[in-house]
């Protein structure tokens, strides 16, 4: 017995098994999230997580540093603030939105109050690979409906894919990693045929990046069925990726489940206020936007002119079909000061940055063009 407080207890190796407690099968079989690789010094340029090259406006810094005096303080449960400006402008009222640490946050609750052990999940694939990760930990399947020409979703056969465990058909637009929206009048038909009690998610963490004039309407879709809910996100236009806000669009009966399931709390104090902040700042932050969407066309036409067959971008994103030459190009790349984001024997997403370092993009792309 040690009676000296002083002196600290002696360790015994064999007190813990080691592997005694264990998790959840669904847990130990899963791949942790990949994120972006971060840059080594100054001189990199990181193009693997797209976020914004741009910084925060300078009204929206001046709030997080008069907010950062409250931070002893809990901020407001549910974000209400936020919530309410958002809920005005998509006419949902306060009732129909929810906050939360991040779309992808969001998107967890919004498994955990819909789906049960055995339900099923329907995504296109390859699309945010946040999916199969939340999808599964929620003990649903990921029912995975391979992309079509183009790197486009087959809404079509996604529908097909709906049987009577679906609790939920996820579409990502503009998909991430790849690049092209979903066409509206292609969306609306995949609702229709989809039954009235399962969930459609619209994931439009991109939207306000998106030019193609065919390119879905989520608030309007919204507006027409009840079982169809948008995720967006202040982490990509907006600049707030250091801050995680994201948030869901829904009717209030179905944000009203989503909002039990969620984080009491879990938007913080910041957060909060740079996203308000950001909302009546946004005529200047879509100039940006705007910057960033010529940007992405220059490098797409210089890519094409190469050779590349780069699907429609409409994110702040462009992706290249590698195949095996994946990861040795983002190896190549990251050698020269290029961090991409590579996905093992499919392709790269590159995200858009500085015109600097998308014109090393451009040049590093011609060394890697395909042949013929």
């Amino acid at each position: 017995m040690n009676d000296d407080p002083e002196r600290p207890h002696p360790v015994r190796p064999h007190a813990v098994r080691p592997h005694a407690v264990r998790p959840r099968p669904a847990v130990a079989s899963l791949p942790a999230y990949v994120p972006g690789a971060r840059p080594a010094d100054d001189r990199s340029h990181k193009l693997s997580s797209n976020e914004n090259p741009y910084p925060p406006l300078e009204p929206v810094r001046q709030v997080i540093a008069d907010a950062a005096g409250r931070v002893n303080r809990y901020p407001e449960m549910y974000a209400d603030s936020l919530v309410a400006a958002l809920g005005e402008r998509f006419g949902v009222g306060a009732a129909g939105v929810v906050a939360s640490t991040g779309s992808v946050a969001v998107l967890s609750h919004v498994l955990q109050a819909f789906c049960e052990p055995g339900d099923q999940v329907v995504t296109a694939w390859r699309s945010f690979e946040a999916y199969p990760i939340l999808v599964r930990l929620q003990g649903a399947e990921h029912v995975q409906v391979p992309l079509a020409a183009g790197a486009r979703h087959d809404l079509g056969a996604m529908a097909d894919a709906v049987t009577d465990r679906t609790r939920a058909v996820l579409v990502c637009t503009p998909n991430n990693p790849t690049g092209p929206a979903v066409h509206h009048d292609e969306l609306a038909a995949m609702i229709d045929a989809v039954p009235e009690h399962v969930l459609v998610v619209i994931d439009e963490a991109y939207t306000e990046f998106v030019t193609d004039p065919q390119a879905a309407d989520g608030p309007a879709l919204l507006a027409e069925h009840p079982n169809v809910m948008l995720l967006r996100t202040f982490s990509k236009a907006y600049g707030l990726a250091g801050l995680r806000v994201g948030y869901a669009v829904a009717h209030p009966e179905v944000a009203a489940a989503v909002r039990i399931a969620s984080t009491p709390f879990g938007v913080n104090e910041l957060a909060q206020t740079a996203a308000v902040a950001s909302l009546a700042a946004e005529d200047a932050l879509l100039e940006r936007v705007r910057a960033v969407v010529a940007e992405r066309q220059r490098v797409v036409a210089g890519l094409r002119v190469q050779g590349w067959d780069v699907p429609d971008a409409q994110g702040n994103f462009v992706w290249l079909a590698t195949g095996d030459r994946t990861t040795d190009l983002a190896t190549h790349a990251a050698a020269r000061g290029l961090l991409v984001r590579p996905f093992a024997g499919d392709g790269v997403r590159i995200s858009i940055g500085s015109p600097e370092a998308n014109d090393a993009v451009l040049a590093l792309a011609e060394e890697w063009a395909p042949e013929g």
